[in-house]
């Protein structure tokens, strides 16, 4: 987490100055993306709202993706990601959905990613998905790493 913090209390300044909130949906990470956002004090001025989609029934629960949207989309993938930062800045209303899904390891999905892979998208003014391999098989290290890329993205496209 003290890596994320300075990154999430960047992101904090410049959605509090422009008036501007987000809702994250996160996977891999357990939660730490949300953690970050939220452990910068004044956090209620711009965070709506979060949740960890770690399985196909919290998808279907929390983020209300029925199975037909999800033909040919599977997750872990750039499209997954993109569509839950939509959906998050959708159902929340707000100016940024962020998201992140992937496999921390210690193995791979069953999608047939490996460990260390995660795909994480940014959804508002501007729009952006990414792919991160780190080619590592720790999970704590992993979902770190995560967490932080997707905070660097969403830090970079708010400008």
């Amino acid at each position: 987490m003290k890596t994320l913090i300075p990154i999430a209390e960047l992101i904090a300044a410049k959605l509090i100055a422009a008036k501007q909130t987000i809702a994250v949906a996160e996977s891999s990470t357990g939660g730490l993306i949300s953690a970050a956002l939220l452990a910068v004090p004044g956090a209620s001025a711009y965070f709506m709202g979060g949740a960890v989609v770690y399985t196909r029934d919290a998808r279907k629960i929390l983020m209300d993706i029925p199975n037909d949207v999800m033909r040919g989309v599977r997750s872990a993938s750039e499209p997954y990601a993109q569509l839950l930062a939509d959906q998050m800045r959708t159902r929340f209303a707000t100016d940024w959905g962020l998201s992140e899904t992937g496999a921390s390891g210690p193995t791979g999905n069953a999608y047939g990613d490996a460990a260390g892979h995660s795909c994480m998208a940014v959804s508002g003014i501007r729009a952006r998905v990414i792919t991160l391999e780190t080619g590592g098989a720790d999970r704590v290290a992993n979902m770190e790493a995560f967490a932080k890329t997707a905070l660097e993205l969403l830090l970079k496209e708010l400008g």
